[in-house]
């Protein structure tokens, strides 16, 4: 009988060693598909909106890209608006000798007028064609050179086929008319 229960005890013990061992775990189970990540949506270009209209009043409107800058020459003196090294497109030239200021306009001015707006005048210009524009002859004391050179803020210079010069008016305008007038 001892062998009996050297055997029993010897179950006894590997059976309760198989409660020591930990279950087996059932095989893992495979991850779930990921989903490939979708582009963020390409957003449709919007038109860019048309800038506003100009208004009705050309005194709201923007001013033309440039500056004035003034000079004497042999003949009298030269104002002239116009972006820094490129030609002017906008000139006042004193002659002295015959007390007259020519205003030039340059560009493709295929009409025989030109229109200049202040703020206390507005008057059509009778244009002569030039090698770089077209000109118009003023007297030296023409009231339309005082007030662009007074108008407020700015001046308009219209016509001719040309685009619109929206000009600041600054003091060599006044300048050069002083230079004329003696």
């Amino acid at each position: 009988m001892r062998r009996s229960s050297v055997f029993a005890s010897v179950s006894a013990g590997a059976l309760s060693l198989t409660g020591c061992v930990a279950p087996s775990q059932p095989a893992p189970r495979p991850a779930p598909p990921v989903a490939a990540p979708r582009p963020a949506p390409v957003p449709t270009p919007t038109p860019t909106p048309p800038p506003p209209p100009a208004s009705a009043d050309w005194r709201d409107w923007p001013l033309t890209p440039g500056t004035w800058s003034y000079r004497a020459d042999t003949q009298g003196s030269i104002a002239s608006f116009g972006l820094s090294g490129a030609p002017a497109e906008l000139t006042l030239r004193c002659d002295r000798a015959r007390s007259r200021i020519v205003l030039t306009r340059t560009g493709l001015v295929s009409a025989a007028a030109l229109i200049v707006r202040t703020t206390s005048i507005a008057r059509t210009l009778p244009v002569s064609p030039v090698t770089t524009g077209a000109a118009a002859d003023l007297a030296a004391r023409d009231m339309l050179i005082d007030a662009m050179g007074y108008s407020r803020g700015r001046f308009v210079v219209q016509g001719g086929g040309a685009p619109t010069l929206v000009v600041p008016a600054w003091a060599e305008i006044l300048r050069v008319a002083e230079d004329c007038r003696g």
